[in-house]
C-alpha cells in the first residue's frame, strides 16, 4: 500500500500527462513555454482570482509574496508553529522575524483569536496555514490585519480546491500561495507552486521577482530570485487538471468514510468547521502512544506519517525567534498527530485494511 498512490494516479492518466509532456519535448521552449500562460490561465479561473503566478516551489512562492511586500530586516510576520519548516524559513531569509501564535486544538489551524496580541509596531503581516486541507479562520484573520493595516498571505500548500464561505483557497487574501509538490492534493513530477493574488502591482512584481527581478530582458528593476516553474512540470498539471474536480469529490468522500469508520474508537478526529471544506491534504488524527500505534500500523503493512512531530518555536533554527512563544498546543498536537494514507485512488479495501489496523492498535473508546 502507498501512502499517497501516484502510480494509480499516472496510470490513470498515463495518455494524457504523456502527451503533454511530448508536446513540450517537440516544441522543446522548456523555460517558460505556452504551458506555463496556459496553466496560470486555468488556475486562476478556477479560484477566481485576476492573477496566477507559477513558480519553482510552494517554498518558492512564500518567498516572492514576501518579496513582494518589501520585507525589511526585523520586520514580524505572525505565523503558526505547527507547520513545514518553509513557512518560517522564508521570513528569517529576508532578515524578518516569525512571530508565533499558538494553534486551535480541535483543527491545529492558527487560533484567530490570539493573533491581535502578538501584532507589534513592527509587525509587517499576518501568514496562517492551512492545515491538513483546511483553510483557517480568513475572515478573522483579515479583520485583524485591516484594523492594523497589514498583508495576509495563506499559505495554501495544502489546500488547493478547499473553500472558505463559498470562496476558494488561494482567493481569499493578499496572496494565496501553494505547492504543487507531488503528494499534495494537486502535484506535478517534482518541485512546483503558484501564487495568486487580485492586486495588479503585486502581480507584477511577482512575475518580475520570478526572472531575476527582470522588468524586460536584462532591465533588472527590483531584486529577483530564478523562480519560474518549468514548462513541463506545467504540462503535467494541465494534464491533471481535467481530473482534479473528481479527485476532490473522491478525496471527500474518503474522508468522510473514514471519520465515519474511526468515530468510535480511542483517538481523536480533528474538527472540520461547518462554513468550510476539506480537500484532506493529509488525513490526520490524534492518538496518545503514537509510537506503539505507528509501529503497529507497519508490522500490519500499513504507512504511515506524521505531521508535524516538533512544532517550529522548539526547532533548533528558530528557537531564537521564539523567546517567549507559549505555544502548548502545538507541543501537544506534534506529540498525537498521525497522518493515514490518503489520495484520490485509494481503494475502499485499503482503505478498510487502514481501519481494521488501527482499530485493531488503539481500541474501541471506553
Amino acid at each position: 500500500m502507498q501512502f499517497t498512490d501516484l502510480q494509480a494516479q499516472y496510470a490513470a492518466l498515463k495518455t494524457e500527462i504523456n502527451a503533454r509532456m511530448q508536446r513540450v519535448l517537440d516544441h522543446g521552449q522548456y523555460i517558460m513555454g505556452p504551458e506555463v500562460a496556459e496553466l496560470e490561465t486555468a488556475l486562476a479561473a478556477r479560484t477566481g482570482v485576476r492573477h496566477c503566478i507559477t513558480v519553482a516551489s510552494g517554498t518558492e512562492a512564500l518567498l516572492i509574496a514576501l518579496m513582494t511586500l518589501r520585507l525589511q530586516p526585523g520586520d514580524e510576520v505572525v505565523t503558526t508553529p505547527f507547520t513545514f519548516a518553509a513557512t518560517a524559513e522564508v521570513i528569517v531569509l529576508l532578515g524578518g522575524v516569525p512571530v508565533f501564535v499558538d494553534v486551535e486544538p480541535d483543527t491545529g489551524l492558527i487560533d484567530a483569536a490570539r493573533i491581535e496580541a502578538a501584532i507589534t509596531p513592527r509587525t509587517r503581516a499576518l501568514m496562517p496555514v492551512s492545515l491538513y486541507g483546511q483553510v483557517a479562520d480568513m475572515a478573522a484573520i483579515q479583520a485583524v490585519a485591516n484594523r492594523y493595516g497589514l498583508s495576509v498571505i495563506e499559505d495554501a500548500a495544502q489546500s488547493l480546491g478547499a473553500t472558505y464561505l463559498g470562496q476558494e483557497s488561494c482567493s481569499l487574501s493578499t496572496w494565496g500561495a501553494t505547492s504543487f509538490f507531488p503528494s499534495k492534493p494537486l502535484g506535478c513530477y517534482g518541485d512546483g507552486g503558484a501564487l495568486f493574488t487580485n492586486d495588479d502591482a503585486l502581480a507584477q512584481a511577482a512575475r518580475e521577482i520570478r526572472v531575476h527581478g527582470q522588468s524586460a530582458r536584462y532591465t533588472h528593476t527590483r531584486l529577483g530570485v530564478g523562480g519560474r516553474m518549468d514548462t513541463l512540470q506545467c504540462a503535467v498539471l494541465l494534464a491533471k487538471l481535467p481530473r482534479f474536480e473528481w479527485e476532490l469529490q473522491r478525496r471527500a468522500a474518503l474522508g468522510q468514510r473514514y471519520r465515519e469508520a474511526l468515530a468510535g474508537l480511542n483517538l481523536d478526529l480533528l474538527a472540520v468547521r461547518p462554513e468550510r471544506t476539506c480537500v484532506w491534504g493529509q488525513f490526520t488524527v490524534m492518538v496518545d502512544g503514537r509510537d506503539e500505534v505507528v509501529a503497529a500500523l507497519k508490522a500490519a503493512g500499513i504507512p504511515t506519517a506524521v505531521h508535524y512531530p516538533r512544532p517550529l518555536h522548539r526547532q533548533p533554527a528558530y528557537e531564537r525567534y521564539a523567546a517567549g512563544a507559549f505555544c502548548p498546543v502545538s507541543e501537544q498536537l506534534a506529540a498525537r498527530v498521525l497522518s493515514l494514507p490518503m489520495s484520490a485512488d485509494l481503494t475502499e479495501l485499503d482503505q478498510d485494511r487502514v481501519i481494521a489496523a488501527l482499530s485493531a492498535a488503539v481500541g474501541l473508546r471506553g
